[in-house]
């Protein structure tokens, strides 16, 4: 659980970064090193989600968290 409640610390530093652009980022699970999480508002359906994906929450997590080795976008 430690791990995951920095992982929400750690969206919630992105978290305005998004919101300027209309979007938000929902945590679903971490499960073997993976980070689920779910894009929200602007960014859901964004031409460009998986570069914000990859390049701002993955990079954001990684960095902070070693236990952290990707991210994935979900869909529920």
């Amino acid at each position: 659980m430690e791990i995951e409640n920095k992982i929400k610390e750690v969206l919630d530093t992105i978290r305005p970064f998004l919101m300027s652009d209309g979007g938000d980022v929902e945590f679903v699970r971490f499960e073997d090193g993976v980070v689920y999480v779910k894009l929200l508002g602007a960014c859901s359906h964004c031409g460009v989600a998986d570069m914000t994906l990859e390049g701002m929450v993955q990079d954001a997590l990684t960095f902070e968290i070693p236990e952290v080795v990707k991210v994935v976008g979900v869909e529920e």
